[in-house]
């Protein structure tokens, strides 16, 4: 990171008038006396202040032209122990599994991996930069989550370090690869830290393209990052890997927070769950249910699924996709240029969000009939949050299975966008796909 980062103009100039840089611990005399760390800016904010993060953690912007003088107390030097992080995180020296530094591994213990993909679980904020970065070792675990080693026996691996609205279609195929050379393994489950703005999109592809799968899949994302006293990292760590030692489960599992009960941890089934709150812990529920499972907080499992929930199917891994699917959220005034556009740019299969029951308007009936004419999939869900398809009722919904569009009961948007990817994916035509649609794979319906 520079060391002047997001400082430019007359800020730059003062830090290089009192040679001090983002990290240093100073002192500015101004109106009043301010102690703390200099933070960096965001790359768009102006040129008239300095920030710093107080003792009390608060930062505070102060004005270029009020300060009177700058005394560096310290400056930012990097530790032993972040540079022993570094040397990990670029692959010149290797980590430790977790319990190695403590004398707690046990070879009887059941072992886990835990992937990285990124994401605020796998971050921390370095208080003297400001910066939140890619910090998950298998050190950095066992420093913030000691309970780990009492559980199980962890091996850890960086997949890739994104946040995850940068994670793309590649990238799942990427982790689903992964896990298919591990279908034979001895580790009684395996983790993966993501971030959690797109994980239900991911735990919806890994449910499909590794239906069958015979070891516990557990995709495990925080809030806050594990460092904040706020963080739910910890405990969701901790649920996750206390479930798959316990569960005797298979499948793909999101483990998140449950509700406002800080110790209360769900694992929703993959092709089940969304993010229903931009920031809370408990952002992810269940549609349609309640969770698969819950972990109380005595680190009890609480079963709410019956034995059979997932079929003990054969694996059989289809690891394909085709992103020629658009995910289509109709509302009145909607062009029916923009579904010809979809046409001609090649989609070949549209998920309609449609109003109530599945509908859309008589606006869209000859824009449907002539994507259907193209060979496209046509597939309806419903903007509400909860309930199910029903297109028999009304005249409308009627029309439209008479256009050729297929409900898809009360799967979610979501999850049917990914399956209709992962079904063109692995189908030679258009009927092939609209059976995959239709067929429960992974307790999708």
């Amino acid at each position: 990171m520079s060391e002047e980062q997001g400082y430019s103009g007359n800020a730059l100039d003062c830090l290089k008038k009192y040679n001090i840089k983002v990290g240093d611990s100073i002192k500015i005399t101004a109106d009043l006396t301010y102690s703390g760390i200099l933070m960096p800016r965001y790359e768009s904010g102006d040129d008239k202040h300095l920030v710093i993060k107080l003792g009390s953690g608060y930062n505070v912007g102060i004005a270029i032209d009020e300060i009177q003088e700058i005394q560096v107390v310290s400056n930012y030097e990097v530790t032993p122990d972040e540079a022993h992080r570094l040397k990990i995180q670029k692959g010149l020296i290797q980590d430790k599994p977790i319990g190695m530094k403590s004398g707690n591994v046990s070879f009887d213990r059941d072992k886990i991996l835990l992937l990285s993909t990124g994401g605020t679980i796998a971050s921390k904020i370095d208080y003297r930069t400001g910066a939140v970065t890619p910090a998950l070792t298998a050190d950095d675990l066992y420093e913030a989550v000691h309970e780990l080693s009492d559980i199980a026996n962890f091996d850890m691996e960086v997949l890739f370090s994104e946040y995850s609205e940068n994670l793309q279609p590649d990238h799942w195929i990427q982790i689903a690869e992964k896990l298919d050379s591990l279908a034979n393994s001895n580790y009684k489950g395996i983790i993966i830290a993501h971030g959690t703005d797109t994980m239900h999109y991911t735990s919806s592809f890994l449910s499909f393209a590794l239906a069958g799968f015979p070891i516990p899949v557990v995709i495990v994302g925080s809030q806050r990052s594990s460092d904040r006293p706020s963080s739910d990292a910890a405990i969701n760590l901790i649920a996750a890997s206390k479930f798959l030692v316990e569960s005797n489960t298979k499948g793909v599992f999101l483990v998140m927070h449950h509700n406002d009960n800080d110790q209360t941890v769900a694992c929703h089934v993959g092709t089940r769950v969304r993010k229903n709150h931009t920031s809370k812990r408990g952002a992810f529920e269940t549609m349609g249910g309640d969770p698969a499972f819950i972990v109380t907080p005595t680190l009890e499992i609480q079963k709410n699924i019956q034995d059979d929930f997932f079929k003990d199917e054969k694996y059989n891994p289809r690891i394909r996709i085709d992103t020629k699917v658009s995910l289509v959220k109709y509302h009145p005034g909607y062009d029916p240029q923009l579904i010809e556009n979809l046409i001609q740019t090649g989609c070949k299969a549209i998920i309609f969000e449609g109003t109530g029951l599945g509908h859309v308007g008589r606006t869209m009936y000859d824009v449907i009939k002539n994507a259907k004419e193209n060979d496209l999939f046509l597939g309806m869900t419903s903007q509400c949050i909860d309930g199910r398809v029903r297109m028999t009722v009304y005249e409308s919904g009627r029309d439209l299975l008479d256009l050729g569009i297929t409900p898809l009961e009360n799967m979610t948007p979501e999850t049917s966008l990914v399956k209709a990817m992962w079904a063109l994916g692995n189908s030679k035509d258009a009927d092939e796909m609209k059976s995959l649609m239709l067929k429960n794979i992974a307790s999708e319906f």
